[in-house]
């Protein structure tokens, strides 16, 4: 199998200790150098400081790596964009061509699963794009939470997609989509959407019952666990999506499609606003690092 997985990685992992999984696509297209790495090593610091063992997750040489080492993700995060984003569907050319991928959701999912790692924690999920009606472009990610066995901590979908079609799809696909102290679907860079989630847990032993219920009884899929970015760098709705609006006219009069657009709004989003939608996006991983950590230690008790 095409896995190589950190040595303390897999002795937690023998020893029923929680580890939580970690993408690399925020390092390679999330932000610049060096901001990537140091965001990347002070998310692995934030799952330490709660008791869990940190495993990023990227694909080196052809090799799905569970848990890179600190050089690993140095050289991530200086090669940047130049390192290809790495969805379910690229998995099979990357081995072959024994080339470096930075996984997505759906393929730090995928990884994860296989190495044995429950819990995964991301910013925010892909989804239904908006047009999607007319364009088909669904991300991956939902697909990947309908099928794989791992539970994913985020705050919500990324607030550029649509989100009401992002829940209906999730809905179809019976994933369960769990609010962490709400009743409201966070929107990536603010606390509400107007967009009521599945279920409400209000600690880490609640989300972490219902995960065992899930893995107890069978039933295949991922779980959705939604937790709203911190108060004090919630961006103003208003603002946001005013903003968001103007790059995805941007990303259209340019003719930007497919995996190519979710980086390039990003990007232009954090350039409209100075910088401010990059340092809340970085804040609302971190929360969720510490809020994922404690749940995924709560399971390891069940």
């Amino acid at each position: 199998m095409n896995i190589r997985i950190k040595k303390e990685a897999k002795e937690a992992l023998s020893l029923g200790m929680p580890v939580v999984a970690l993408e690399s696509t925020i390092i390679s297209h999330g932000m610049p150098y060096p901001q990537n790495v140091e965001t990347a090593l002070q998310v692995e610091r934030i799952v330490r400081e709660h008791g869990g063992v940190p495993a990023t997750v990227g694909i080196i040489d052809g090799i799905g790596v569970v848990g890179m080492s600190e050089n690993e993700i140095e050289e991530f995060g200086k090669r940047g964009q130049s390192i290809p984003k790495v969805s379910r569907r690229d998995l099979p050319v990357v081995f072959a061509k024994k080339s470096w991928g930075a996984t997505t959701v759906a393929t730090t999912m995928i990884l994860a699963a296989k190495a044995g790692v429950e819990f995964f924690v991301t910013g925010g999920i892909g989804g239904v794009h908006r047009g999607a009606e007319a364009t088909f472009d669904i991300s991956a990610d939902l697909e990947e939470l309908a099928r794989t066995n791992v539970t994913v901590i985020c705050a919500g979908a990324k607030a550029i997609l649509d989100l009401p079609k992002t829940l209906e799809v999730l809905e179809t696909k019976g994933v369960p989509v769990i609010g962490y102290q709400t009743w409201d679907l966070p929107a990536f860079y603010t606390r509400t959407s107007g967009l009521s989630v599945d279920c409400r847990v209000d600690n880490p032993r609640e989300a972490a019952e219902i995960v065992k219920a899930k893995r107890d009884f069978g039933l295949d899929g991922g779980i959705l666990i939604a937790n709203p970015i911190p108060e004090e760098y919630s961006m103003e709705a208003s603002v946001i999506d005013g903003v968001i609006a103007k790059a995805v006219k941007e990303m259209e009069e340019k003719g930007i499609k497919g995996k190519d657009c979710t980086p390039f709004l990003l990007a232009r989003i954090a350039e409209i606003t100075g910088g401010e939608s990059l340092a809340s996006n970085i804040r609302l991983v971190f929360n969720n690092a510490a809020v994922g950590t404690e749940i995924a230690k709560e399971y390891c008790r069940l």
